[in-house]
């Protein structure tokens, strides 16, 4: 059987904390009470796949365009930088033509589902499935 790591034993992690055992102890519990309830790196991950912050995810956007149609890959990873829906649809509530093209730019452009779309506006998915419809069909009709 092969010996473990020296850094996963207790004696290097209680180490990196004293020379003393009882200090090392003490500094240690002191460390992880710290990191409880605290800031967690993984907040800031995004699409499960980059950890990093925003200009940093910015600067990777370039290596996954062209896979927002691979359907293996799951969407919240297709769609890195996409917006928020609080974003997308920020002053439109009350103008419903923007609020319509918000709808079908959050579906079709940065691969949110309806319903997604239809509990963030507190509408009927099927509501949300129609305006969509709708829209494609007028912008069909136009290019005949």
């Amino acid at each position: 059987m092969e010996k473990a790591h020296a850094c996963l034993t207790t004696d290097w992690v209680l180490g990196q904390f004293g020379s003393k055992k009882r200090t090392a102890e003490k500094r240690y519990r002191a460390f992880v009470m710290d990191g409880i309830g605290g800031h967690r790196i993984w907040e800031d991950v995004e699409g499960q796949s980059i950890l990093g912050d925003g200009d940093f995810v910015n600067r990777l956007i370039d290596y996954v365009r062209g896979y927002k149609e691979v359907k293996e890959i799951p969407k919240v990873q297709r769609y890195l930088n996409r917006p928020r829906l609080t974003e997308i649809f920020k002053n439109t509530r009350r103008e419903k033509r923007r609020r319509d093209t918000g709808i079908a730019e959050a579906v079709e452009r940065w691969g949110y589902s309806e319903r997604e779309v239809a509990n963030h506006l507190r509408l009927h998915y099927s509501t949300v499935s129609r305006l969509i419809n709708e829209r494609n069909a007028k912008i069909s009709k136009l290019k005949t």
